[in-house]
Formats: structure tokens, sequence, C-alpha cells
């Protein structure tokens, strides 16, 4: 098949594009923009085009498929002429599908933890030779691409992101793959240029439960409230399966599960990691793992990028980074860093970057979400407001938003970094949490620093 890829440079579609081409396929591509590192993986693949823009020559009768990235606009040339020619246009969701229809299809949805989640079940398949297709939204250790796709798999594992398909299909992503096995990690209200109230986001959540095969499982958090509710709904045909935080302990900043006599002596921790740890068990159980393998195998799992991410560490001190920028995710990781190391100071970072944190009238429901820490630092750039076009914010709407007068404020990234690069960091953490990347600071740069190291 040819197949040509309209935004090829994004996290997801480039990593579609490489898996299409490792199968067989014939594939272009062409974006505006493509930056690393997609620019240095798609050249390595010989899928880099020869020039950035959009170019009506590059499709022609002789695709088979076109592929939409979110980036692109509806007003894309390539996207009219390839509507104008009658070529068949996928979004990447309904592509995955497409490849995924006649295998089992297992989807991690909810609003957190979709990634670490999907990585952990990866990780046990793996060392279980277990063979499976699957999409991941990060990079993770030991996998070469985010994306396989083979013919003879019989298991397709599919991140679930509840955001748009396309600019043409304003499905959630999670409606198009159809599971045979679902799990739900939990629901936090977000996206709100899309959503915009929370029963709208909601319902979005039991929409993709309906959307589970007959004769299908459900696997959920027990510690969501409005998931139990939910699950008290579901078809009669679907098994629902709840998961909760196992039995473990914390020493020596060390987090060791508990399971029928035996430890079991993690790399990672937190609570919220704890659960993904046993929803990720109930969907190997699914596919044949035992739970003692499992725990045995988990043990070895490092985490996914940018998850809990440790950048590096001396012999008092930890620098952290991490995709957390929800209420309810930076709660729980500073939470999650404060039990594994109680006894040392902990100052969390975070960057107002989405669109749901930069909105006045969202602030409020970040109330007391950083309150765990012993610093709290919030840094926005306004700039990130205009192109976004909202209103303008200030460090008091921030301040009341976060319930914390003691809340530090800053919206120039050079003068945040020379803010944490001074001090002493002596028996402390640092916590560096956003989806973005503060305006282009090098973390692994900024820890060299404050611990005093080599930069790597």
């Amino acid at each position: 098949m040819k197949v040509h890829f309209i935004a090829i440079g994004g996290s997801a579609m480039h990593n579609l594009a490489i898996a299409l081409h490792k199968k067989g396929y014939i594939v272009t591509g062409s974006d505006d923009e493509i930056f690393e590192p997609s620019k240095g993986r798609l050249g390595s693949y010989g899928l880099l085009p020869k020039a950035e823009g959009w170019d009506e020559s590059n499709i022609s009768n002789q695709l088979d498929a076109v592929i939409l990235g979110m980036h692109a606009k509806s007003d894309n040339p390539e996207l009219l002429k390839a509507q104008k020619l009658g070529i068949r246009i996928y979004s990447y969701p309904e592509f995955l599908y497409e490849q995924a229809k006649d295998k089992t299809r297992i989807v991690i949805g909810g609003s957190h933890g979709k990634t670490t989640i999907t990585a952990m079940i990866l990780h046990v398949l793996k060392i279980n030779n277990v063979d499976c297709d699957y999409m991941v939204g990060a990079q993770l250790s030991g996998f070469d691409v985010m994306v396989r796709l083979t013919t003879d798999a019989p298991f397709m594992i599919l991140e679930g992101d509840e955001y748009l398909t396309s600019p043409m299909d304003r499905r959630p992503k999670f409606h198009v793959y159809q599971p045979d096995i679902a799990l739900l990690s939990g629901i936090a209200w977000d996206h709100i240029n899309v959503f915009p109230t929370f029963e709208n986001y909601v319902e979005q959540f039991k929409i993709f439960i309906d959307l589970i095969s007959p004769g299908g499982a459900l696997i959920y958090c027990n510690e969501d409230e409005v998931l139990k509710q939910i699950c008290r709904a579901v078809r009669k045909d679907i098994t629902c399966i709840p998961y909760f935080l196992p039995d473990y302990s914390v020493k020596n900043e060390k987090t060791i599960i508990h399971y029928q006599g035996n430890d079991y002596p993690l790399m990672i921790f937190g609570n919220h990691n704890l659960l993904n740890i046993n929803g990720a068990k109930l969907i190997c159980n699914q596919l044949g793992i035992d739970d003692k393998q499992f725990y045995h195998d988990i043990q070895s799992f490092r985490g996914a990028s940018k998850r809990l991410e440790l950048v590096a560490r001396n012999e008092s001190t930890n620098v952290f980074k991490d995709f957390a920028h929800s209420p309810s995710k930076l709660r729980a990781t500073i939470k999650a860093v404060k039990e594994q190391y109680p006894d040392k100071r902990l100052v969390a970072c975070m960057e107002l970057h989405t669109y749901s944190s930069l909105r006045q009238d969202f602030l409020s429901h970040y109330k007391g979400c950083m309150d765990d820490s012993d610093e709290a630092i919030v840094y926005f750039n306004p700039h990130a407001l205009q192109l976004k076009n909202l209103a303008q914010i200030d460090a008091g709407q921030i301040k009341e938003g976060f319930f914390n007068k003691e809340l530090e404020i800053f919206s120039e990234s050079d003068l945040l970094y020379k803010r944490l690069v001074t001090g002493d960091w002596k028996n402390s953490n640092l916590l560096m949490m956003s989806s973005g990347n503060f305006d282009g600071m090098n973390i692994s740069e900024l820890a060299a620093r404050i611990l005093k190291i080599p930069a790597t």
C-alpha cells in the first residue's frame, strides 16, 4: 500500500509512519514544522520530507490512503486535493482500528495513568514472549517505536486518549477502537476547550464503555467514585472487574509489594503507580499471565518517559520530571514523592501550559493540589495565553486559584532557572511537572547544576 501522512511530524503520527514502513508500506509525508525527536527518527528511516510545508503534488491517485493528523487544518491544500480525488482519508485512530479490527483489542483509557499502565502491560508481555501489536503514548525503554503493527499478532494494546480524533472527526479517539477488553483508570475533568462541563466529559466515558464488544470485559479503578457509579449501570453482557491498591510498604526509600508471602521491591513508587500496577495485572491476567508471574516481572519496570522519571541524583538529592499538569495528577505525584522520601524537603514546580490550566475559570480546580510540597512554584508564559486566545492571568489570580499565599510565581523561564540553581539543595528533592517544557528549559542541565555533577 502507498500511504501519505498529512502532519507526519506529530508524536503519534511519525511513530505510525515508521510502523507502516517497517510493515512494508510505501510511506510519504508532509508537515509545516518538524521538531526533534520526530525529525531525527523520520530521517533515520528515510521518511523525512525533503522540504517543510504543504504541496498538492504529494497527493495523486496512486495513493491508497491519506492519514490526517490533528495538527492539520480543515483547509489544508493536501487534504482538499485528497478529498477532490476521492482518496480514502483516515485519522490515525481510524487507521489503527483498520489494522486491528480482526485482533483482540485491549484499550487503556482514563484521565490519568494511561501511558504508564500500557507501558507496564507491554513490559510484562515482552518478558513472557506474548506477541502483540501496540500503540503507546511515550517512548519506552526496550521498544524501538511507540507503534507496532504486524499481520500475525493476535492482540492489539491501545492507549485510548479521550481527545478529538481529527479536524474532520470530533469523536474522542478512544471511541474509535471498539475494545474487547477495556481498562479505565479514573475520571478527572480535562480538555475543557472540547468538553465544556464535567457532565459532558463523563458522558464520553459512558459512551466508551457501551462500545465494548458483547461478552467483553471492563477493568476499572475502584478508588474512583465516578467510575464506581458508572459501572453500576454497565450492560449485563460486560464483565466488570475492579482493581484496588496492593498490600505494600515503603522502607529505606523503596516501595515493596507484599503478595502471598513474597516481597516484590519496585523501581517505581506512589499510590497512583501501585493502582496502575494492579490495573495492568488484571489486563495481563486476561492474556494468560498469573499474579505471581506478573509481580515478579513488574519489579524490573523503570517507568515510562516523563512519568515520575528520575533525571539525576546524588547522595542527598533527586531531580524528577513528570507529565503532571491537571489538579489530580499534581496532587498524586507530589504525594507519591513525599511518601517515598518523607525526610527530604520537596520543591514542586509546575507549568501552566494546557488550554484548561490557563483558563481563569479553571484555576480554582487547583485549590490545595500542591499543599503537600514544602515549597511550591508555578510557571506560566503570558505569550501562551495570547497564542490560545485566552484572557491574561496574573500572579494574584494564580495564588487565589491554588489557595496558597506562599506560592512562588514565575513568568520568565530564565528567572525560574536562576531561582532553581541557587540555594542549598542538601537533603531535598526537586519535582518538575509539565506537559510542555518550561519554554525550552533543559531539565538534565538544570539537574546537573543543582546536583553539582557533570551534565549528560
